[in-house]
């Protein structure tokens, strides 16, 4: 027995458990009907192998399903899974990662969801509006302060010129 494409499975945006949730419910349902069969063991592809957050993430996913996995090099670059028999697999994943939800409950979360977005949308207009509101002020505050300034520059030329021709 075998599991996934000889290729390899790819899951993009990685460490969001969807993986392990899938595989998961494979090992479910491989164990309902064939829990004596034995799954062949596979090569590991090596590019994992190259990084090593990428390796010990896919030796952790393999490991927690039950699986097996050995290095032939010290550096940890020919790796590959043992052969297993379908009975002795996990089949768990993350389940604060994954869930499954029903129907309604997922209705009545993107019921509360929308409603949190309507609320921070009337927050950031409210908001919005006060900046506005601040820059208006502040704008009127410079053109006040500008004129206060022209005028006692005025009143201090005026005071000068009275000073000088007495």
């Amino acid at each position: 027995m075998r599991f996934g494409p000889e290729s390899g499975l790819q899951i993009e945006p990685w460490n969001r458990g969807i993986g392990r949730f899938m595989i998961a419910h494979a090992v479910h349902w491989a164990q309902k009907r064939w829990s004596s069969y034995k799954i062949e063991g596979v090569a590991l592809a090596s590019k994992d192998g190259l990084n090593e957050d990428t390796r010990l993430r896919r030796d952790h996913f393999l490991r927690s399903l039950g699986f097996e996995v050995a290095y032939a090099d010290a550096q940890h670059m020919k790796g590959s899974i043992k052969d297993v028999h379908v009975g002795n697999l996990h089949s768990t994943w993350n389940n604060d990662k994954v869930q499954i939800i029903e129907i309604l409950e997922a209705s009545q979360m993107l019921e509360k969801a929308e409603k949190n977005m309507i609320e921070q949308e009337v927050t950031i207009r409210q908001h919005e509006d006060r900046v506005s509101k601040y820059k208006r002020e502040d704008t009127g505050l410079r053109f006040t302060i500008a004129c206060l300034v022209t005028f006692a520059v005025f009143q201090a030329g005026l005071l000068i010129w009275i000073a000088t021709h007495r």
